[in-house]
């Protein structure tokens, strides 16, 4: 089981056509531009899903063609935040667990050391009134943003057309079906030209590969899921109901919650909300939402605008909105109509 395609990938007509993808981008009018294009400062990769529980027999297949001295996994290197260097930092200053955890608290997730010092007026106080505390802040201060420790990449694998020695560092995996690892970071890879590939392995493909083979068994039906509807109106009931558990993107408290509120009614309300739910365009799910119920009026900043944003009803979403022009959308039509 795999994958439709996701992420820049499935912008591709090529990789429509050879199948790596099954989204056919003219349906959907997404830009090639977004895939490749001349300004693109790196190459574009492919995110391309497995079930799960056969992700490792994929790898297999890949070293196996193009050799155990080709292929390996990424690095990736863990860094010291605020709270860990002021427990590292106190473990070897041999101070109590309980007092070093009591100063590590005080400093706010996602804060570094310099500005929790500025915001916690707690800490602040101790900073200036202890020495020992003082001495262990500004040792701390040094530790932070520090290499602490290197683990392998979730997915991602680097392919080459010959052996990895001579272009990266590399080390011997300590687990894992590839038995080596680069010693460069994901972005020193990429500057490098070498083809990162991300594989995944996705739980919901495993449940839906088991979902087929059910249904199969107990009712002698084969389903094949490129072909389901996306206008079934019971399907989108449930969806506004936020019975969602499973489905992939759309399972979190607070997709369910939007989803609610929304009433999707069309696939491309989905696909929307999927491309908003993210640190950033969040902010504009409420208004989305909104808009497509009726609750505030549709406009656009501009007439031409109309055929790029009707979808998304006059907000900005996604890249292909802000790449298109009223000329590709001109033109659009007549490229389909000859495909």
């Amino acid at each position: 089981m795999v994958g439709p395609g996701r992420g820049s990938g499935a912008a591709s007509m090529v990789s429509y056509v050879l199948n790596i993808t099954d989204l056919n981008p003219l349906e959907y009018d997404l830009i090639f531009e977004r895939f490749l294009n001349p300004e693109r400062i790196s190459m574009p990769d492919f995110d391309i899903d497995f079930a799960d529980d056969r992700r490792g027999e994929v790898i297999e297949y890949v070293v196996g063609k193009y050799g155990k001295d080709r292929v390996a996994q990424i690095v990736t290197f863990g860094t010291m935040a605020a709270r860990a260097s002021v427990r590292d930092t106190g473990r070897a200053l041999g101070l109590s667990y309980s007092e070093v955890d009591r100063i590590a608290k005080l400093v706010p997730f996602g804060m570094s050391l310099d500005e929790a010092m500025k915001a916690v007026d707690e800490l602040r106080g101790l900073y200036q009134k202890d020495p020992k505390i003082k001495n262990l802040i500004d040792l701390a201060q040094k530790l932070e943003g520090v290499v602490r420790h290197t683990s392998v990449h979730a997915a991602g694998v680097v392919i080459a057309d010959k052996d990895l020695v001579n272009y990266t560092p590399l080390q011997t995996a300590s687990k894992g079906d590839i038995s080596l690892v680069t010693q460069y970071s994901m972005f020193p890879i990429e500057k490098l030209g070498l083809l990162k590939i991300d594989f995944l392995g996705l739980k919901n493909l495993t449940i839906i590969k088991n979902a087929l083979r059910i249904i199969r068994k107990t009712r002698e039906v084969d389903v094949d899921i490129t072909k389901l509807p996306l206008d079934d109106k019971p399907t989108y009931q449930l969806l506004s109901k936020g019975l969602t558990t499973g489905v992939f993107q759309l399972e979190s408290d607070g997709m369910k919650r939007n989803l609610q509120s929304l009433k999707p009614t069309v696939f491309s309300d989905i696909i929307a909300m999927v491309a908003l739910y993210r640190p950033g365009p969040i902010e504009l799910i409420p208004e989305f939402i909104d808009r497509k119920n009726g609750k505030h009026k549709i406009s656009y900043l501009h007439p031409k605008l109309e055929p790029i944003l009707k979808e998304t009803y006059g907000i900005a979403v996604y890249q292909e909105q802000v790449l298109g022009s009223p000329v590709t959308y001109v033109v659009s039509p007549w490229v389909k109509l000859m495909c």
